[in-house]
């Protein structure tokens, strides 16, 4: 499932290129990311315990093939100089790879192939999407490098696992979390649009990365005020 996927994005990068004047750059490197992203799948089809790949993991498979053009085209698209077509459309791809994030949750619950690689597979995707629509907003200048730490965040957290390992212990499922997460998404692909500029676009950014900091800080308290294993 994940070949047929990738041979549909290839042509599929191929096609945008030539639709939206992009460099051959931008083709090759969303392949490559997107190579690259399924190579970590296959990785971790240990931790998948069904025998079948599912439609859910296919639905964030194609999610991925969709965040990897946005992030090439973020690295060579040159977005500041871009016409306001290329901005329209990124916009609309990355607002499509949000509508779909709620469609392999409901398949994985529907089909009850809910796992581990799946979960990790649909968070990345999302993460992914995230940080390239905020380096995106940087560079269109709609904020300052400040709103970089909207993308930056997350890994950051994760990075502090290994300083802290408390902050490495499961969190339990939240609404709030998937909210802000969709919060994220969604200012930032209004950031994309044109019509959008300062001080419309810093206030938009700002709100975005408050409810974020908010909810990491939510999140981090409660694994802070859990006991460490052993005691």
């Amino acid at each position: 499932m994940l070949a047929a996927v990738l041979a549909v994005s290839l042509a599929a990068y191929a096609t945008a290129s030539v639709l939206l004047s992009f460099g051959p750059g931008v083709p090759i490197v969303a392949s490559a990311v997107l190579v690259l992203t399924f190579g970590l799948v296959l990785r971790g089809l240990a931790y998948h315990k069904f025998h079948k790949f599912g439609p859910a993991n296919t639905v964030t498979a194609i999610r991925a093939a969709m965040v990897s053009l946005v992030a090439a085209a973020v690295l060579f698209a040159e977005m500041h100089r871009a016409d306001a077509a290329v901005h329209w459309a990124l916009a609309g791809l990355a607002a499509l790879a949000l509508a779909l994030d709620g469609v392999d949750g409901y398949l994985a619950r529907r089909f009850r192939q809910e796992s581990e690689l799946g979960a990790r597979f649909d968070m990345e995707v999302d993460a992914f999407l995230i940080l390239c629509l905020s380096a995106a907003a940087w560079q269109l200048g709609k904020a300052g490098p400040w709103v970089l730490l909207i993308g930056l965040m997350r890994y950051g957290f994760v990075a502090a696992q290994y300083v802290e390992p408390r902050l490495a212990a499961p969190l339990p499922p939240s609404f709030r979390r998937k909210l802000v997460c969709v919060v994220q998404v969604v200012a930032l692909c209004v950031l994309m649009l044109p019509v959008i500029t300062a001080p419309l676009s810093v206030w938009i950014a700002a709100l975005a990365l408050a409810a974020l900091a908010w909810s990491f800080a939510v999140d981090t308290l409660y694994l802070l005020g859990k006991p460490e294993t052993g005691h």
